[in-house]
């Protein structure tokens, strides 16, 4: 897809980014001297996950703010010169963030940027330009999450090394949650019976999650990795067959995403639809407040919706 905007912005920006990013480099030193690491995260989740390991130590800016789809982002010029501020870029890799590279560049960015897809066995896409670095999606299963966590506590360790018994000590209790969240996910969904254990997704964000889980998957409203992927009127009709063909019980749609699509293609193959703010997060958290607040909520939310709509 197309980001003409995103590399106008960051070429013509690069300039005042700079010069911002020096005027900021003594904000940066002083919260270093406070204690404080300077962190801009890209996604909500990693931002989540960046907060919970750094605890107190860190200051973490996030750039992508809740229900803002990560695929079809342009940079801001107030991300330009945050990013320049920073001592670390966190960020999701796996080509999700295909606006950063140039945003860093423009920053004058000379810190250090952690990829947290490091270690993650990342499910292979279908080739195309979109998808030939494969899924992106690599939060949804929280063993996932444990590595992504990992490599933060990594780099803030290194870059802190003052605090890494404070970041090591963090990353212990946040991974015994997350193993708790994957067992609680697991006992609801097996309280589903075989037969039923089949998704039909907005777009296909949950690979992890059917792989971790054992669901079967039978289709999505925009079939591919990218929500701004096109969709044609044979891709409808083709999904409306699958999901007669074997009979599955509801679409899924996402937060972040207009439901309309979804709920027509419900309506024509008869079967009910999980739409609106209360149905999956996909590609971001929710909002402070919201079922989906945090990358803990999120999950177990987006299991109870599942495990609901499919009993």
């Amino acid at each position: 897809m197309k980001r003409t905007g995103t590399a106008a912005l960051a070429v013509g920006l690069t300039a005042l980014a700079v010069g911002l990013a020096g005027c900021g480099a003594a904000t940066g030193t002083q919260l270093a001297a406070s204690g404080k690491l300077t962190v801009v995260a890209t996604t909500t989740q990693v931002a989540d996950f960046a907060r919970q390991v750094g605890g107190s130590r860190v200051q973490v800016t996030q750039i992508l703010k809740p229900n803002v789809d990560p695929h079809d982002y342009d940079p801001s010029p107030a991300d330009i010169a945050t990013i320049g501020k920073a001592k670390l870029v966190v960020k999701n890799g796996v080509d999700l963030e295909k606006w950063l590279d140039q945003t860093i560049s423009s920053a004058g960015f000379s810190g250090t940027v952690v990829d947290t897809s490091a270690g993650v066995s990342v499910r292979k896409g279908n080739g195309t330009d979109e998808e030939k670095v494969g899924d992106p999606h690599i939060w949804h299963s929280p063993l996932n999450a444990i590595i992504m966590s990992t490599d933060i506590e990594k780099a803030f360790a290194k870059a802190d090394p003052a605090g890494a018994s404070a970041y090591q000590a963090n990353l212990t209790a946040y991974v015994a949650k997350l193993r708790a969240l994957d067992t609680d996910i697991a006992k609801k969904i097996d309280t589903l019976p075989a037969d039923d254990r089949k998704l039909v997704t907005n777009h296909d964000a949950f690979g992890y999650y059917i792989d971790r889980y054992h669901l079967q998957f039978v289709g999505s409203v925009i079939p591919s990795f990218d929500t701004s992927a096109e969709l044609s009127g044979k891709d409808i009709q083709n999904l409306v067959a699958q999901i007669k063909a074997t009979h599955t019980k509801a679409i899924f749609s996402e937060s972040s995403l207009p439901p309309k699509t979804a709920a027509t293609i419900a309506q024509e193959a008869g079967v009910k639809v999980e739409a609106g703010e209360d149905s999956l997060y996909g590609d971001t958290l929710g909002p402070a407040g919201s079922a989906g607040a945090t990358y803990l909520q999120m999950e177990e939310h987006n299991t109870d919706v599942i495990v609901n709509a499919l009993k």
